[in-house]
């Protein structure tokens, strides 16, 4: 079923009574006709808003804008642009917006899936526009404002360098046929940055159905997806689904620490929960994103002919599969560089994080001998300041080896933006992995001290929960709000109109944080879920802790969504990609730790008095059943659920039947002729 968003998604337009040539010369008449002088539209409506840097040339403005609003056929985005006007005259920034009709064209190039009047899903074409559900001719709001903004920022993206060999009035800002103008521009610090606009009167109602209010009920995701798009709204549902999934074991866990973290028998049947635990709410979470994606579109998206990455350059060609002209870069070059410099690299990374932990265990080993010769409360304290410092420092790191990580594989000039993140969540796990983890490891497996095994998973949990809440919400949403109390002190000062309301809104927007990704959110629910899987039979509290910090999570982040960040760009997405499989990974580990872990136990070690090839041998077999029954469930149970199995084998069925249609009509047609 994996294959089937490449033959479903032309259903909509090979069922159409005209030939696809037909429609093709339709479309290109369709679009030819458009002056590219047609700048002005009644009813401009600003969409995404683009800020050059104080002082940018004359010429450099007038050349941007040419190629912004110039025809597609002349490698330019045929859409509409306006300076913002104040009081003060034209600033440097500039608003970007599209005819209905560009949108639509564009909703057709992006591949937007949309909902058809039958009630099944399929791509959008402009020729079949009429069997989709909600479309009119005057209804502007068949694409929501996310999807347009998406539309408008894959279109600046692709404009790229046909003939120029530099940026006009910057010769130092070389180009080349092929390389992303704009790209160009904002290495060079002509452009300062692009953003879409908040829709203020949508931004407050979902504001105040998402977090506006506390209260004991599921998230609006689909209200999200509307306003953000459905990357930033699965990683709302995963992150819904991920704290409801750990409540089961903080419920267990919560008598199993009280009363009964020594017994034998507890020991073992809460590692044993902890193991299919882990392995049957991802199994679910497939379940419920592919509904949640069916409903969306994006489960039906095509991706085999995904746009190069804006970020990647080479010389200009013809890609063999499209036919499309777009920079080509050598495959063996960039292996060169990944194997050759980004893999010794993250080695030496590796290494540099093991031995800071080694300085860890020195530390450890000084505030434990301090206590044994004063014996004091201040020195049973200092037992804990080892893990609080350690703490810090992973995080520092962590933040630090990702800023070189990014540099790295931007450095290995990846064509695709899906193998750009791949590399870099790649090269971020395994550091973070070893960085976070190793300790707790050298620990449990090395040192054999399950008190201090407790007491660093402990610290090391609650002191990354909170420096993250810290860093990541806290503190910019006070930056914020400071920021936002000076621009309002200074805007009342001044006469306003409905144009200064909107500069207004804009000089707020352009000063917020740009929100960098889910990277960051994933990232922390993975070592989350690493703390939990791997040792949360020794410190059963983990999952309790965890669910806390992720009820406030949900609130943080949809505060700092709302109110502390400029809105993002919507990214269409079928699923949490390579993060399903890092989660996975991780579950597989947990059953391997948590049977050691067992067959470390006193009272397991008592079974086996005499060999302790047969403890081994044991551990061993049971780790092997465990991972055979984990791997047997994942297999029985579905990706997908029975009902969107049927709804796209039957859109699989009507492509290939339409498709043979269309080819005896053609053949009827040629034997006409």
């Amino acid at each position: 079923m994996g294959d089937l968003g490449s033959s479903i998604l032309t259903v909509a337009e090979i069922t159409q009574p005209a030939s696809s040539q037909e429609m093709a010369e339709e479309k290109e008449k369709l679009v030819e006709s458009w002056s590219f002088l047609d700048t002005v539209e009644s009813n401009f409506r600003p969409l995404v808003v683009i800020e050059l840097a104080k002082g940018t040339k004359e010429e450099t403005i007038e050349w941007l804008t040419k190629r912004i609003v110039d025809k597609k056929a002349n490698g330019g985005a045929q859409l509409l642009i306006k300076p913002l006007v104040t009081e003060n005259g034209v600033e440097n920034i500039y608003l970007v917006g599209a005819t209905h009709l560009r949108l639509l064209l564009g909703a057709e190039t992006v591949g937007l899936v949309k909902e058809c009047s039958d009630n099944s899903m399929r791509t959008f074409t402009y020729s079949s526009r009429k069997t989709f559900k909600h479309f009119a001719d005057d209804n502007h709001n068949f694409l929501t404002m996310a999807e347009c903004q998406y539309i408008i920022k894959h279109e600046l993206e692709n404009l790229r360098a046909k003939n120029e060999k530099m940026i006009p009035g910057y010769p130092q800002a070389k180009l080349y046929p092929g390389k992303s103008i704009v790209r160009r521009l904002l290495t060079n610090g002509i452009l300062v940055q692009i953003f879409p606009l908040h829709d203020r009167e949508e931004l407050k109602k979902l504001s105040h159905s998402w977090y506006g209010r506390v209260k004991v009920g599921y998230q609006p995701l689909d209200d999200i997806r509307c306003y953000f798009g459905e990357t930033i709204a699965l990683y709302f549902g995963f992150l819904e689904y991920f704290t409801f999934a750990l409540i089961p074991m903080a419920v267990i866990g919560i008598p199993y620490y009280v009363f009964a973290w020594e017994d034998y028998d507890k020991y073992v049947m809460f590692a044993t929960f902890n193991l299919l635990w882990s392995t049957v709410i991802l199994e679910v979470w497939k379940r419920m994103c592919a509904v949640l994606t069916y409903r969306w579109g994006t489960l039906l998206m095509k991706r085999q002919f995904e746009e190069p990455r804006p970020g990647f350059h080479g010389v200009l060609g013809i890609n063999p599969v499209t036919g499309r002209e777009e920079p080509v870069y050598s495959s063996f070059k960039r292996q060169l560089r990944i194997y050759l410099v980004s893999l010794p690299f993250v080695c030496l990374c590796l290494y540099f994080s093991l031995y800071v932990m080694m300085i860890y265990f020195d530390l450890e080993q000084w505030a434990l001998d301090y206590h044994e010769e004063h014996e004091s409360n201040f020195s049973s304290l200092m037992l804990y300041v080892p893990s609080i410092i350690y703490a810090v420092v992973i995080e520092i790191m962590n933040r630090i080896y990702r800023y070189a990580a990014e540099f790295l594989t931007s450095w290995e000039n990846h064509r695709l933006e899906s193998s750009y993140q791949n590399h870099l969540i790649l090269k971020v796990l395994v550091f973070n992995f070893l960085n976070c983890f190793a300790s707790l490891f050298y620990i449990a497996f090395v040192l054999f001290d399950m008190k201090l095994l407790r007491q660093s998973l402990a610290t090391l949990l609650i002191t990354s929960q909170i420096l993250n809440q810290f860093a990541e919400s806290l503190l910019p949403y006070w930056l914020q709000k400071r920021y936002n109390r000076r621009m309002k002190k200074r805007m009342c000062s001044k006469k306003t109109d409905m144009d200064l309301s909107l500069a207004e809104q804009i000089n707020m927007e352009k000063e917020m944080g740009t929100y960098l990704g889910t990277f960051d959110d994933y990232l922390e629910l993975f070592l989350q879920f690493g703390y939990v899987s791997l040792f949360s039979c020794v410190y059963p509290l983990a999952a309790v802790f965890a669910v806390l910090n992720n009820i406030t999570e949900i609130y943080s982040d949809a505060l700092k969504m709302c109110r502390v960040y400029k809105r993002p760009f919507a990214e269409p997405t079928a699923n949490i990609g390579v993060w399903q499989l890092a989660f996975e990974t991780m579950s597989v580990i947990s059953v391997v730790t948590n049977c050691i872990l067992i067959g470390m136990s006193p009272q397991v070690d008592a079974l086996f008095p005499d060999s302790k090839m047969d403890l081994v041998l044991t551990v061993a077999l049971v780790e092997h059943l465990l991972l055979a029954v984990k791997f047997i469930m994942a297999f029985v149970i579905p990706d997908k659920p029975r009902d969107i199995q049927m709804k796209l084998a039957k859109l699989e069925f009507e492509s290939l039947e339409a498709l043979k249609q269309q080819q005896m009509k053609l053949a009827a047609e040629s034997l006409q002729e």
